[in-house]
């Protein structure tokens, strides 16, 4: 506690409007009173919303997020989901590779892949780069960052990729230890959960359930879905099993005849099933019955499968009473369609033959036993299951399954009982002719895809078509899920044809391959930007709705450094906790890292308050104010015009870009859309402790008296680039990145 002089009469400010102001900084001198000043607590509430979702911004291709007046307000039984990747750095670290720094000014080089640019066939390239740059999993700094970018945008869910049997636990430790900080200093994070492999994914189950869940390792963090954490896996596929995978023709089953095949159990099983043909016909049915011992035994357990798609699983669920071992007999009857079992001509199975109308024919049948497993059974109880459906165009083969990326028009995906429950929505496809391809073919669904066709190369931008058509679909659906694909996957093994991939090339990636055709949301250095960010912030809100943005309580202040006079000033408007940015971090590639220093004052919250005469600024940081002698120190845009078209990122004008003299500040007014400024008049500021509050009087800002509007923000040690990153990557900024505080008097 500080015992502070009874009156300091505030340094008269120079400007234009000189008389004006003298006689209204003199009029605030007056009210300053003797007191004892106690600084404003620097702790934060347990849960601090910034209310992100009342902050305005307009991106670089001049598009504004959605308002309270074109959304409506929140829908809380909304949720986004988001795939988020843990790989960076977990295959190897050779390169970077950049396939598009690669091909700049050298298109030609996706016709040779023996060509010493490209990195080892099968390693890891990256399309392009990061804002972040080229990082590594465990980069902390950047995990904080996504969190912060992530739960201003509304994300609900981080669905991380653990497809390729690896579960990267290093990776998801690391984002675990960073998110669980966050919200225990009051912060918000989204939560996680897994999209495991999709044909065997019981390796990785079990891993992650004794590695994370079991343990209860930041169990805050586990998104629970019907009121267990939510898994995308299939159940069926959890335990062991035997399977006759070897298929060389499909058996048409034809009206009035049967087919089938005999197998030996050596143990319980709690499921059996047949890999069915249907010829790509869509009206396709069969019944399937499970008989003891032979063609004539009992019937143990039967279905009636309808709408079959080609290829689907019939698979009968016998775990209420698992058959035990012995001879068993699988049939397949009473067709609809066309419809048939994938065989083999070959005799593979010991104990076991196929079967025509009940008598023994040559090879066997495609079929696969799933045995009682009773540590699969505490799984399947632990969480609940999402089948993940892997195929981009046919949507859900039954209820109970989500989808990661279709193609236009997507599927809705839906419950138990019927109701809709899931749709996907994605940046970009591999996927050419109907068929899973690769993003290095132009004639996948890039970026620019929308209304049925890739444009040719001049005519692709940074609008987002595909994605916007993906959610407007999803928008008219609105289930209760959306599902985004994705944040920030990056990169691609390299292959050269033939890959097995169709519609291969010499010079071959699949997922990822460069600016257009990519899928990532996180924001790039260069090329398209944050553009896709808040694409994907403006369809969140459009989704979920967001609150109304409180109206200004503006209250008589001096600006005597006192600050007692703001305590009945509404609302606050709140900052990220604990985000100066500060980074140590190893890069991608030997001897590479990244170091940034720059994070300082850790801003908690402003607030503003209007008389007929002066717009007055409050801001409070979690510590003691730096001496304003630092340089970038504790910078106000001011945008007074509410016209994004004018001024540096519509900002029409900054303070204290430059110092002027003790406790006062220049206001330089915009020279245009670039970092260019020029003096326009000094403002009178106090600083004591964690506070600072300044006056800017109404005639140097062009506003008249009544009733107005103002976008503005705070940041502190900028670098001053003039980009928009400079907001992003240094110092804070209050509201983070292009966000800013929406003030209506």
């Amino acid at each position: 506690m500080s015992c502070r002089p009874t009156s300091e009469p505030p340094e008269p400010a120079r400007s234009r409007a000189g008389g004006t102001l003298l006689r209204f900084l003199l009029l605030l001198s007056i009210v300053a009173i003797a007191s004892l000043h106690t600084p404003a607590a620097s702790a934060a509430p347990a849960d601090w919303d910034t209310m992100s979702d009342t902050w305005t911004a307009t991106d670089g291709l001049g598009r504004t997020l959605p308002t309270f007046a074109e959304v409506g307000g929140p829908r809380t039984n909304r949720v986004v989901a988001l795939f988020y990747f843990l790989w960076l750095g977990r295959h190897g670290e050779a390169g970077p590779f950049d396939i598009t720094k690669i091909l700049a000014g050298r298109p030609g080089l996706v016709e040779q892949p023996e060509h010493p640019a490209w990195g080892p066939l099968q390693a890891p390239h990256h399309w392009g780069e990061s804002v972040f740059g080229y990082y590594v999993a465990e980069d902390e700094a950047v995990l904080r960052k996504h969190a912060q970018m992530l739960a201003d945008a509304g994300v609900d869910l981080l669905v991380f990729d653990v497809t390729n049997q690896l579960d990267y636990p290093e990776s998801w430790r690391a984002l675990c230890r960073v998110f669980s900080e966050i919200r225990a200093s009051g912060g918000r994070t989204p939560q996680i959960a897994f999209l495991c492999p999709f044909g065997d994914p019981g390796k990785v189950v079990r891993a992650l359930h004794a590695g994370l869940y079991a343990p209860g390792v930041s169990p805050e963090l586990w998104f629970r879905w019907e009121g267990r954490p939510l898994i995308l896996a299939d159940p069926e596929l959890l335990g062991e099993s035997f399977h006759q995978a070897r298929r060389d023709h499909p058996a048409r089953l034809e009206p009035g005849h049967t087919l089938g095949q005999s197998f030996e159990a050596t143990r319980a099983f709690r499921s059996v099933g047949l890999s069915a043909p249907t010829w790509m016909a869509t009206n396709a049915a069969a019944t399937v019955r499970l008989r003891r011992g032979d063609a004539a035994g009992e019937i143990v357990a039967e279905k009636r499968f309808q709408g079959v798609r080609d290829n689907a699983w019939l698979s009968l669920d016998t775990s209420a009473a698992p058959p035990g071992p012995g001879v068993w007999y699988l049939e397949m009857s009473d067709p609809q369609g066309s419809i048939g079992w994938w065989s083999t001509t070959n005799d593979v199975l010991r104990a076991g033959e196929s079967h025509v109308d009940g008598r023994p024919a040559a090879g066997d049948r495609v079929i696969r036993v799933r045995w009682a497993d009773p540590e699969a059974d505490v799984l399947r109880e632990f969480f609940t299951f999402r089948k993940p459906q892997p195929d981009y165009f046919s949507g859900p083969t039954g209820p109970g399954e989500w989808g990661w990326l279709e193609v236009f028009p997507q599927h809705v995906f839906t419950r138990a009982d019927g109701a809709s429950e899931e749709v996907a929505v994605g940046v970009a496809q591999n996927a050419v002719d109907g068929r899973l391809s690769v993003l290095s073919n132009p004639a996948s669904r890039g970026r620019s895809f929308h209304a049925g066709r890739e444009p040719r190369p001049e005519h692709q931008d940074f609008l987002g078509h595909n994605f916007n058509e993906q959610w407007e679909r999803a928008l008219k659906l609105d289930p209760p899920v959306v599902f985004v694909t994705g944040w920030n996957e990056w990169i691609a093994g390299r292959f050269k044809s033939p890959s097995g991939f169709y519609g291969d090339g010499p010079v071959t990636f699949v997922d990822e391959f460069n600016r257009e055709f990519s899928r990532d949301i996180e924001p790039m250095a260069g090329g398209h930007g944050d553009a896709y960010y808040y694409q994907m912030v403006a369809n969140i809100r459009r989704y979920k709705g967001v609150r109304p943005v409180p109206r200004v309580r503006s209250q008589p202040v001096a600006i005597d450094g006192r600050f007692e006079d703001w305590a009945g000033v509404l609302p606050e408007f709140r900052d990220t906790l604990g985000d100066p940015v500060q980074r140590h971090q190893r890069g991608w590639g030997a001897g590479s890292g990244y170091t940034n220093t720059t994070g300082r004052n850790d801003i908690l919250l402003a607030k503003v308050s209007a008389s007929e005469e002066a717009i007055f600024f409050y801001v409070r940081t979690r510590e003691p104010i730096s001496p304003s002698t630092d340089p970038n120190w504790m910078l106000l845009f001011l945008d007074v015009d509410g016209d994004p078209r004018n001024g540096w990122l519509g900002f029409d004008y900054v303070v204290n870009r430059t110092r002027a003299g003790k406790g006062s500040a220049r206001l330089q007014a915009s020279q245009g859309v670039g970092y260019e400024w020029r003096d326009h008049g000094e403002v009178w500021f106090k600083v004591a402790g964690n506070e600072m509050e300044m006056a800017i009087p109404r005639s140097m800002i062009g506003l008249r008296p009544g009733s107005v509007a103002i976008d503005f923000k705070w940041a502190d040690n900028i670098q001053q680039t003039g980009d928009w990153s400079d907001f992003t990557l240094n110092g804070d900024a209050a509201p983070n990145d292009r966000f800013r505080f929406h003030a209506q008097f």
